[in-house]
């Protein structure tokens, strides 16, 4: 008796949980966004670039490679010369979508 209490339990919760996890990932996509946005500031980036670009390298780049762009701190930069040292990093994948997002939202089209 006590399993059938048990599968009516979760029968009940499983709905809910199904529902909150969309929300929980956009939680999640939002704070590491603004990780990112503030790490790209952090870097010498303008407030603006950096908005557009966390936007996309959010979706584009893990969590690990994400990571890597922390250590690129310093001082105010132009785009160019932030996209020069992330070429140190490294990570090719992660030079290409640096790249792209700077190139698309300096032009607008991000």
């Amino acid at each position: 008796m006590a399993r059938g209490a048990a599968l009516r339990a979760v029968a009940l919760l499983a709905p809910p949980l199904l529902l909150a996890g969309p929300l929980l990932s956009g939680c999640v996509e939002k704070i590491a966004e603004s990780r990112v946005r503030s790490a790209l500031v952090g870097a010498g980036l303008s407030e603006a670039t950096s908005d557009c670009m966390a936007k996309r390298m959010v979706d584009r780049l893990t969590i690990s490679q994400l990571r890597k762009l922390q250590a690129l701190q310093g001082p105010k930069r132009s785009v160019a010369d932030y996209v020069a040292a992330v070429r140190k990093v490294g990570d090719r994948q992660v030079l290409e979508v640096t790249a792209s997002s700077a190139a698309l939202c300096a032009t607008g089209f991000g």
